[in-house]
């Protein structure tokens, strides 16, 4: 894949987190809380997986994704945090006892927070693919 692919892809995926994120914040909105943390945390995976596009990787899993965005851009300080790291980690916690945790109970306040998360991260990600 060439440079331009790259960008390209990258361009599609972010397209893809800002729907996500939209969906996020309807079901924020509808006080559907479980779906919205469903939602936000796959803006955020897609967000990053529109990062891992500029470098030419990909992975199948959440926890490859998470490991790739590591390793590509956290741990060689490639303008991503060690906090941007555990936002995701966290996001996708949350978004797995949604989905999985029959007893789990989503509130409010959890799901605004990883809302914030995932517009956080898209609009840090879009600010380093526009550069």
């Amino acid at each position: 894949m060439n440079e331009t692919e790259k960008y390209d892809l990258a361009k599609v995926r972010l397209e893809r987190a800002k729907e996500l994120l939209n969906e996020a914040k309807g079901l924020l909105d509808s006080e559907s809380y479980k779906s919205a943390n469903n939602r936000a945390y796959y803006s955020i995976e897609k967000s990053i997986k529109a990062l891992l596009a500029l470098k030419g990787v990909d992975a199948k899993t959440h926890s490859g994704v998470l490991h790739l965005f590591n390793t590509e851009y956290v741990s060689v300080g490639e303008e991503f945090t060690h906090d941007d790291y555990l936002l995701f980690k966290k996001s996708e916690y949350i978004r797995t006892v949604s989905d999985y945790d029959d007893f789990y109970t989503a509130d409010k306040k959890e799901c605004e927070e990883q809302v914030m998360s995932a517009e956080t991260i898209l609009n840090k990600v879009k600010k380093y693919i526009d550069r």
